[in-house]
């Protein structure tokens, strides 16, 4: 199987490692499934998965792009504590990018994002896309997008500098913006043929398994047992998994002495980076508070994405409290939308004992 046929067919492949997950195998061109009944309040199993067509990589300065597209198809942004659903319109693809650094292949969240469509010469669209959590991807970039009928189109992607703080052999890398243009054939019917598959476990608790995505880096959090420190334990709070680990001092990059706490925060199934929320953390010692702060959002390459700050020692006893401030600040793919202080609302508090 070449690279252009996985990815035509991997999403459909992957939902039916699923146990028992029998759907229907098809290829279309208009409409949505319907969004299952009943979900849960939490994660759960999309009624449908679709192929998707990669497009092309490029690389310009600290950065890597990969481009791909798939049917349009609605998804739900996030503004604060407002979860909106975008209707499909009369988008003809649904177009995604994926940022990453070259020389650790690690997934960049928070850059920023605008694309430009131009077809020989001519501005076709432009706009802000939007950071995305979808099952099959994880963490990427994307939008509904119009395009002039078949024929050769360049995007450009115009990548933000990274505002989130960076620390170890990231420092002083990713705060330039730059664009990555990569060129492609579009046609419908090629569109037509990706594949597009019902799912009868639609609306269950689960998730469908990540695309394999070959070229592109994943988005995948470290396992805790990887992670350096001390891991302190896990709670989740509305499927979002949050992994507290303390260092015995803080990453190169941070200001202040003594221990630091990193909390990796990752979705209940499949481990995907969740980015893009408000954490604060608090340690009480003989029912006293010694720390009270927020969490700083942070990409180091070793702790991976996180949200971290310098907290001067733990002891035998000490109780840690995660509290979740604003939920992810990203958008969502079905199966995600109803998670993470979503539709349903709210994200609980957690505790962990030292």
């Amino acid at each position: 199987m070449d690279r252009r046929t996985f990815l035509r067919t991997g999403a459909g492949v992957s939902a039916l490692s699923l146990a028992g997950c029998a759907g229907l195998l098809e290829t279309r061109s208009t409409g949505n499934a319907q969004v299952p009944e009943n979900r849960p309040d939490g994660v759960y199993v999309p009624g449908h998965v679709e192929g998707t067509e990669m497009v092309g990589t490029g690389e310009q300065g600290d950065f890597a792009a990969g481009l791909m597209y798939s049917y349009a198809h609605r998804f739900w942004t996030v503004t604060g504590d407002t979860v909106e659903r975008t209707p499909v319109a009369d988008g003809d693809i649904h177009l995604m990018a994926s940022i990453w650094d070259p020389e650790t292949r690690t997934v960049l969240p928070e850059t920023g994002l605008s694309v430009e469509i131009r077809q020989d010469g001519s501005l076709v669209s432009e706009e802000v896309i939007y950071p995305m959590l979808s099952q099959p991807m994880g963490f990427h970039y994307g939008a509904n997008f119009g395009l002039d009928g078949d024929g050769d189109y360049t995007v450009g992607l115009s990548v933000g500098g990274v505002s989130t703080r960076r620390t170890g052999a990231f420092r002083g890398r990713f705060g330039e913006p730059t664009t990555v243009d990569i060129g492609f054939e579009y046609s419908q019917s090629a569109r037509d043929e990706l594949a597009y598959e019902v799912l009868d476990r639609g609306g269950e608790r689960g998730a469908v398994d990540p695309r394999e995505m070959g070229m592109l880096p994943d988005s995948v959090a470290p396992a805790a047992e990887d992670l350096p420190g001390r891991v302190l334990g896990s709670e989740r709070s509305n499927d979002v998994v949050l992994v507290a680990t303390v260092l015995d001092s803080p990453p190169a990059g941070v200001d202040g002495e003594g221990a630091y706490l990193a909390v990796s925060a990752r979705t209940r199934y499949n481990r995907m980076v969740v980015p893009a929320m408000g954490l604060a953390g608090t340690v009480t010692r003989d029912g006293q508070a010694v720390f009270d702060r927020r969490l700083v959002r942070t990409l180091d390459p070793d702790l991976g994405y996180h949200y971290g700050a310098v907290i001067g020692g733990l002891r035998s006893g000490d109780t840690l409290q995660l509290v979740p401030t604003t939920q992810p600040q990203t958008a969502r793919h079905e199966g995600y939308e109803t998670a993470f202080g979503g539709l349903m609302g709210g994200m609980e508090d957690v505790m962990l004992s030292v």
